[in-house]
């Protein structure tokens, strides 16, 4: 059943993406099986939500037993804030020292992780005279953003001692969550630092979708976890052992056939004539595109499914339409065709570019409305 779309913006183009909202609430609840009760548990939706739509999904994310937001950027937090959530919301990238202001007056929680930072808090402070909320970034082996672990515990007391900061929290991330070896060596480091700092009443969290996921295999302190990729269905890379989880693919992507011509033996299709047909073929032209984020490199590479039968996807895929070979089967324009969905999974396309499904469902743009299902 449609619910809703986001927005009446692209509302009229026959190609769409379909988000179902009731997997996205059994993946939250999936997930949730694998920690203890008492441990909260924080939806990751940077990205729009990887792509899904944060502003719809977040009342579902929260009546499913979420009980705070990750995001990018103090954009991000805003738009949630806009559409009405007053849950908490913790950027896990960097705020712009500039907008910190900002932070303060729409109640965000920013990532401190470094002096220059810390800085600019109290330099936020002395302005507003309002508290900034923070948690500290830990590296532990990531080396992307955070505080040294070896200046980590000198660092954390410090700002313990700061009331211009309001510390909610210590986090951090896991590099290699499908590698035993590597995950012990980054939880031992993390481990360390915990022991060494008072941490009443802070949010310690270091898992992710992967840490979740095996959060039985590892002895390690934390009352939180933060949920992404999971959210939406797709596993992380553990196959083996996410047995025990059944994620539902929340994400489908559907267009409409605008037109349909037979081409003769011979007859090329597309720029370039990637595809030049060996025999009388019919084709389906559809309204989307690399443009939409549909991948050019996927380009002969993948199928659709129509009135229950499989079509080939021929010829190179154009900035705003690309064609089908839909020979034999049954179909008049207006027909769906579906790309992706349970059946056709979001992972073959990665597998068949050589990337990570994260980077799909991100590339795919907001000139495609999002409709909501049940």
């Amino acid at each position: 059943m449609k619910i809703s779309r986001t927005s009446n913006v692209n509302a009229h183009r026959d190609s769409w993406v379909e988000v179902n909202i009731d997997n996205v609430s059994n993946n939250i609840k999936e997930l949730k099986k694998c920690i203890p009760q008492d441990k909260k548990f924080l939806a990751v939706v940077k990205a729009d939500s990887y792509g899904h739509g944060a502003a719809m999904l977040a009342p579902t994310m929260l009546a499913s037993g979420v009980d705070m937001f990750g995001v990018a950027s103090i954009d991000e937090a805003l738009n949630l804030r806009e559409n009405g959530v007053t849950a908490e919301i913790l950027i896990l990238g960097a705020a712009p020292i500039w907008a910190l202001p900002t932070v303060v007056e729409n109640n965000l929680t920013i990532t401190i992780f470094s002096e220059e930072h810390l800085e600019s808090c109290i330099q936020t402070y002395e302005r507003t005279k309002i508290p900034v909320k923070a948690h500290i970034k830990l590296d532990t082996g990531m080396n992307r953003i955070g505080v040294s672990h070896k200046d980590a515990v000198e660092f954390i007391k410090k700002v313990q001692s700061m009331e211009c900061i309001d510390l909610k929290g210590i986090f951090s991330h896991l590099a290699n969550a499908e590698i035993k070896e590597k995950t012990e060596q980054q939880l031992a480091i993390w481990e360390d630092v915990i022991s060494q700092i008072n941490t009443d009443g802070l949010l310690l969290h270091i898992l992710n979708t992967a840490g979740i996921i095996t959060s039985n295999v590892y002895k390690c302190t934390y009352n939180m976890v933060r949920g992404g990729i999971g959210l939406y269905g797709l596993y992380p890379d553990l196959i083996s052992e996410a047995q025990h989880v059944n994620l539902k693919q929340a994400m489908s992507v559907k267009t409409r056939i605008i037109h349909i011509h037979e081409i003769e033996k011979g007859d090329g299709v597309s720029y370039g004539h990637t595809f030049v047909a060996d025999k009388p073929t019919k084709i389906a032209t559809v309204p989307l595109g690399y443009a939409d984020g549909i991948p050019r490199l996927m380009s002969n590479k993948f199928y659709g499914h129509m009135n229950g039968q499989k079509v080939k996807q021929v010829g190179n895929v154009a900035m705003d339409q690309m064609m089908f070979d839909i020979t034999g089967v049954d179909a008049k324009v207006g027909d769906v065709i579906t790309l992706l969905d349970e059946t056709l999974p979001i992972d073959d396309w990665a597998k068949a570019m050589g990337t990570i499904h994260y980077e799909i469902i991100c590339h795919l743009k907001a000139r495609l409305a999002r409709v909501y299902t049940r």
